[in-house]
């Protein structure tokens, strides 16, 4: 199976539907009018297809078992053809199509089982996705759009050699993946002046997000925080309590982060733990859709 453990829980909802043709109007006036010999059509379908919904992941071999927190299946009529309309939600890593596309599958077999005594040239067509929403996939970033970014890595350790940044390199791939120019990278030890140099550097408005790398622990040299809590316009709390609930639910000790996040003129500024593993758990619980608050400090609406 896909491995799912990076994502995050977000309502997912999809709608399918498929088509049943009938060969002849005395096939739809039955339905309509509870004549068919096997019984009421709709309400066996019904059932069969929210059997079918809650059943997928153990018919369809790569889906991830999940919670179908809605289910809601609808029928119309269309001269010689019935539609069937399948909606899921869960609120979960991953979405619901396959399981929407299913019951409309499994509806539209119950539906043919129960008229092919009465009508033998019953057909199944376009058994179908109508639409989905809720991931990653909805917040992705205009293409048009061009964004800017600054990665600033503080650690003595770094800074005085004895160490190797992996963290803030694999800050600037994962950003690049996103089309991000990074136009400023920075290597600096964790002190208050050097921290404070780079805020006034990196906070123009040629560029958008300023992330800064380390200095987030308890150390007594982790200071990143407090220097940077009172130079921001306004802090987004929101967006790290989520950052570390991310980290939280994937390693006990996230809950020790002081990262904060904020923003600084029309600059997005942001500050992730030092450790590589952490910093990227961050990026995965954050991006793209922290993004959206450059739409919102240039005032659009959404």
């Amino acid at each position: 199976m896909v491995n799912i453990t990076d994502k995050s829980n977000t309502l997912r909802k999809a709608i399918a539907t498929a088509i049943v043709k009938v060969s002849k109007a005395e096939t739809i006036y039955a339905i309509e009018n509870g004549l068919v010999p096997k019984g009421d059509v709709f309400s066996f379908a019904k059932v069969a297809a929210l059997f079918a919904i809650k059943k997928t992941s153990d018919i369809i071999p790569d889906c991830h078992p999940l919670p179908v927190e809605y289910a809601d299946i609808r029928f119309s009529v269309i001269e010689m053809a019935v539609e069937i309309f399948v909606e899921v939600h869960t609120i979960y890593k991953t979405g619901v199509e396959v399981e929407a596309m299913h019951g409309a599958s499994v509806a539209a077999l119950t539906l043919y089982d129960m008229l092919k005594p009465i009508d033998k040239q019953v057909e199944i067509h376009q058994i179908r996705l109508v639409s989905k929403e809720g991931g990653k996939t909805d917040y992705k970033l205009n293409e048009q759009q061009k964004i800017t970014a600054s990665v600033i890595v503080c650690s003595d350790s770094v800074f005085q050699k004895t160490a190797e940044d992996k963290a803030g390199i694999a800050l600037i791939e994962k950003l690049k993946g996103l089309s991000i120019e990074i136009i400023h990278y920075q290597i600096i030890a964790d002190n208050q002046e050097s921290i404070e140099e780079q805020v006034q550097l990196c906070t123009k408005a040629s560029n958008h997000v300023l992330i800064f790398v380390g200095g987030t622990g308890v150390s007594p040299r982790d200071i990143t925080p407090e220097t940077l809590q009172p130079l921001l316009d306004k802090e987004l709390i929101g967006v790290m309590n989520q950052a570390r609930n991310y980290g939280q639910e994937r390693m006990p000790y996230a809950m020790l982060s002081r990262s904060v996040a904020g923003t600084i003129g029309e600059t997005l500024v942001l500050s992730f733990p030092g450790s590589t593993k952490a910093a990227i758990e961050y990026f995965n619980a954050l991006f793209p859709q922290v993004l959206h608050s450059l739409s919102m400090l240039k005032g659009e609406k959404h």
